[in-house]
């Protein structure tokens, strides 16, 4: 047997069972949704041709077919309805307006009578019990303008209003389909070969009758969402966008307030021989619902398999690979350095010289780690001291070197010679600066091992702040960015030397990470008993899961460490340690458009 062994116990028995039950639960959800899906299809194709039968040999009125429509439903869950050539409802005959139209310069239209469909126009509910639109212009002998297209020699209306002047105001009634239509086509072609396409026309006329439907065929047009697709179906078919219009079958995918539902469009003839559509409309939302239920169910299967999956691994393992067990078990607490407790050897088998091998193998490591163990602390405390010594000087001997680098530069090419003592002195100042550096980098490593102490004094924080930005003036004009300070004189307790680094430490981080001609804000506020000091530089941000880690050393979000984007990564890890030492809040967080270093410093008593 192999160390393993429970392990594989354990999975062989769990995964079984899991992947009988995953396939099961892959099989009725997954497939069974598809299957549903394939067979909801193929019945409503047979469905439709059988209606098509119907619709031919048993439709001749409004009622027949209203008829038909509801017994279709009743048996498939599924809407339908036929269509003419036009995309019409065909044997609306119960709700409609017909319009005696005046003479107009529409050689189509002039003088004649015509038949508007008003579900184009409007809801049937608008329509109180005795008959009467809740618009008041819709009457039997009331005036009205129409305003449409001439598509193939055909009139298609688009709004109707009591007059001309009324056709673009509230009151108005339209086919929203065919404008919004209109609206997409323009939109993708021109106005000037949309109209050569297709001309327009307005005429005026008197509503000689209004018929709307009773009883149950009011419930045939209650259906907008059913009637609202066969509007932008007609929409489509008038514009030449129904790809298919003269293949025999199309099914189309939509999806309407989250719910996926089939077009079934079927390319047939009427009674008389003239080209007609069957549209047939169902929802998948059943399916959706039973695989959502199954998925419910399956989780308490999942339960019950997983206790007995595990019953049974505990069984195995217990029974099985008893001694194994006893051995892992050991094995494990060694590998956490606790060598406390020793195998029982109570056979002479292999087992049993594992055991003693093992015991043997657990008491030499024991001494053994013991002496390492104290070894490596000594080292790696000084070991840490030292990195930490070394970064942390290398880094912050930078700037002074290049300062005086800079000025043996100006002093070797001649430039500014009546100047020369300004530079040896700075160049003696940063020399000075450097060899106070290093005693403080000294001292620092010192306080990590917890034997340093920091002088403390007091000291104006504005002043201190000032100095910096003097003496940063020319990176900021080297990097074209805008310097700006509001700051209240206040007299604040700490190491001035060591704030001041802070402080050139957080506006040489902001300095580095600023984009060119933006700002950098330094305020200080007064609180209670401190002073708030906030740096802050607009035009990027540093990602939250950064935030936390930007303190630590050698940590840089940029990992290039291209003395453009930032330094070695120490100077906020030395400006942490500093104003830990202080024993003062500090932080950093970004705002709206930038980022804010922050810290505070105790008033002077």
């Amino acid at each position: 047997m192999k160390k393993g062994i429970v392990l594989k116990l354990f999975l062989l028995t769990a995964g079984l069972c899991l992947f009988l039950i995953a396939v099961i639960f892959i099989l009725q959800t997954v497939f069974f949704k598809q299957f549903y899906v394939h067979q909801k299809m193929k019945d409503v194709n047979e469905a439709v041709q059988a209606y098509e039968q119907g619709y031919l040999n048993g439709a001749s009125n409004t009622q027949e077919m209203a008829r038909l429509e509801q017994d279709f439903f009743q048996k498939h869950n599924t809407w339908i309805t036929a269509l003419d050539t036009r995309g019409n409802i065909k044997y609306a005959g119960d709700f409609f307006m017909e319009i005696k139209l005046e003479p107009s310069e529409e050689p189509a239209l002039s003088g004649k009578t015509i038949i508007v469909p008003l579900y184009s126009f409007i809801n049937v509910e608008d329509f109180s019990s005795n008959k009467t639109f809740v618009t008041p212009w819709i009457e039997e002998e009331g005036t009205i303008a129409i305003e449409g297209l001439i598509m193939n020699n055909q009139p298609v209306f688009q709004r109707m209003g009591r007059n001309s002047s009324n056709l673009r105001d509230e009151s108005r009634l339209e086919n929203h389909q065919m404008v919004s239509k209109e609206y997409e086509v323009l939109e993708q072609t021109n106005a000037v070969q949309y109209r050569e396409q297709y001309s327009t026309f307005l005429v005026k006329g008197t509503i000689t009758k209004v018929r709307v439907p009773e009883g149950a065929g009011v419930s045939r047009y209650t259906n907008h969402l059913f009637l609202d697709r066969i509007k932008a179906f007609q929409a489509d078919l008038l514009y030449g966008d129904f790809k298919n219009a003269a293949n025999a079958k199309q099914i189309i995918d939509v999806e309407e307030n989250h719910v996926n539902y089939k077009i079934f469009v079927d390319r047939t003839q009427d009674r008389d021989g003239n080209p007609a559509y069957l549209f047939a409309m169902t929802s998948l939302q059943p399916v959706n619902e039973a695989v959502g239920i199954i998925k419910n169910y399956y989780v308490y299967i999942i339960i019950v398999t997983l206790l007995l999956a595990l019953l049974a691994s505990f069984y195995y393992s217990r029974q099985i690979a008893r001694p194994l067990l006893r051995i892992n078990r050991t094995t494990r607490q060694m590998a956490d350095l606790d060598f406390s407790e020793t195998i029982p050897v109570t056979t002479k088998d292999e087992i049993g010289d594992l055991s003693g091998s093992i015991n043997e193998l657990s008491e030499r490591l024991h001494s053994h780690i013991l002496q390492l163990e104290q070894d490596i602390e000594k080292e790696k405390q000084l070991e840490h001291t030292r990195k930490e010594f070394i970064s942390g000087v290398s880094h912050e001997l930078k700037t002074p070197l290049s300062v005086i680098q800079s000025c043996l530069a100006i002093l070797q090419d001649g430039v500014a010679s009546h100047k020369r003592e300004h530079y040896f002195a700075a160049m003696e100042d940063e020399v000075g600066r450097m060899n106070l550096l290093i005693t403080d980098m000294l001292e620092l490593a010192k306080y990590e091992s917890g034997t340093y102490k920091m002088d403390s004094g007091s000291f104006y924080i504005d002043v201190v702040i000032n100095r910096v930005c003097a003496k940063l003036t020319p990176d900021f004009a080297a990097r074209q960015l805008l310097l700006h300070t509001s700051l209240i004189p206040a007299e604040v307790e700490g190491n001035e030397r060591r704030i001041e680094q802070v402080i050139v430490n957080f506006l040489t981080n902001a300095l580095f990470y600023t984009p060119e001609h933006e700002s950098i804000f330094i305020t200080t506020s007064e609180e209670k008993d401190t002073i708030r000091i906030c740096i802050e530089n607009k035009g990027a941000h540093i990602p939250d899961e950064q935030l936390e880690k930007i303190w630590d050393r050698f940590y840089r979000g940029d990992t290039s460490r291209h003395r453009s984007t930032g330094g070695t990564g120490l100077g906020l890890a030395i400006s942490k340690k500093i104003l830990e030492m202080h024993g003062v809040p500090y932080g950093v967080n970004n705002t709206s458009d930038g980022v804010m270093f922050y810290f505070q410093l105790n008033k002077k008593a």
